[in-house]
């Protein structure tokens, strides 16, 4: 199971990332049409349709997918003044609880988000722009996102709570 799990946040964090660079390939891209409609030998405008349109949806998509990665990863921010504070026989029960809490309201998200996916699947919902996309194929990504966050929270509420020790390690950034 660890491995499945670990296999799944970092999927989630490489597609993440691909989808970084394919917002990179598809801006650069306009930018040279841009450059070639200007200055070019072609008296017509050329334009990539939508591409600010699926530029944002790929933007959303990446960052929800890479919530879940970053935190198995310890890059995610973390107030431990407050957890310093606590006495050490309450560090276990102050980080369990917290992870609990989080894990609780990134279910929730995804509870709504899944309620606002299937409304926009039914009503045949479409984005405004020039090519005009079903709504609930980019906000599919980002229910998956917050799924994949809520199950890593468990899994850490749940390894926290085993193990009887922080399992969250911060990254260093040195």
């Amino acid at each position: 199971m660890r491995k499945l799990l670990d296999g799944v946040y970092t999927g989630s964090g490489l597609l993440s990332a691909g989808l970084i660079a394919a917002i990179c390939l598809l801006v650069t891209a306009q930018v040279l049409l841009n450059l070639i409609t200007k200055y070019g030998p072609f008296d017509i405008n050329l334009t990539i349709p939508s591409y600010a349109d699926f530029a944002g949806y790929m933007l959303a998509a990446s960052t929800f997918l890479a919530l879940a990665y970053t935190l198995m990863r310890g890059g995610h921010i973390r107030v431990t003044m407050v957890l310093n504070l606590v006495p050490s026989g309450f560090r276990l029960a102050a980080e369990a609880f917290a992870l609990a809490l989080c894990a609780a309201v990134a279910g929730y998200s995804s509870f709504y988000m899944y309620r606002l996916v299937h409304e926009s699947y039914e009503f045949g919902d479409m984005s405004s722009g020039i090519v005009a996309i079903p709504l609930y194929i980019p906000q599919s990504t980002v229910l998956a996102g917050l799924v994949i966050l809520t199950i890593a929270l468990i899994d850490l509420t749940i390894q926290a709570i085993r193990l009887g020790r922080p399992v969250i390690v911060q990254m260093n950034t040195e």
